[in-house]
């Protein structure tokens, strides 16, 4: 299948979070990856003090509420976020379906209005520009090269960015 084709790829921010538990609202650290002309511009990564002290995940990144009780909340956090990331086209997320529920969760639960972009998905991408399979983000980074540190925000985020930015390198746009 060929890549859609529609207006070039300029200014995206790729996302990925972390939660400490099965909830919505339990993001215990975020990284955010600013692209602009095919160049990463920002890198944001900040721990974030969830609603509940429950860690459930910490076998997968390592995180505990020791790591983020002095953290700020999501709802302390965000604004700034935002603000730093600017304007964008879209947001990019492995699997993004789990990173727009979880931002929507923080958001609904701070009383934060929910980004108006559109969310591209690097999983769909990986498949429909290279045929990968399967499509976890290991996966996808060994096959295109690009260097991850698994389950760690600022590393998941990079890597969808650069899947992102591969992509568009190929002609495949949002």
């Amino acid at each position: 299948m060929s890549p859609t084709r529609h207006k070039p790829v300029r200014r995206f921010a790729a996302i990925d979070f972390e939660t400490a538990n099965r909830r919505s609202d339990s993001a215990c650290a975020v990284g955010v990856v600013v692209v602009s002309g095919g160049r990463i511009v920002e890198r944001i990564y900040e721990l974030i003090r969830p609603p509940t002290r429950e860690f459930e995940f910490t076998f997968i990144h390592g995180l505990s509420w020791t790591d983020v009780r002095a953290a700020p909340t999501f709802g302390e956090l965000w604004p700034e976020i935002v603000a730093r990331v600017g304007e964008v086209d879209f947001w990019a997320a492995h699997n993004a379906p789990f990173d727009r529920g979880v931002l929507g969760g923080c958001c609904a639960a701070h009383g934060l209005e929910p980004i108006d972009r559109p969310f591209v998905c690097t999983v769909q991408v990986a498949r429909q520009v290279w045929s990968i399979y399967p499509t976890k983000l290991p996966d996808v980074c060994a096959r295109l090269r690009i260097p991850l540190d698994h389950h760690h925000a600022d590393s998941d985020a990079e890597a969808c960015a650069r899947i992102v930015i591969a992509a568009g390198e190929v002609g495949w746009s949002p």
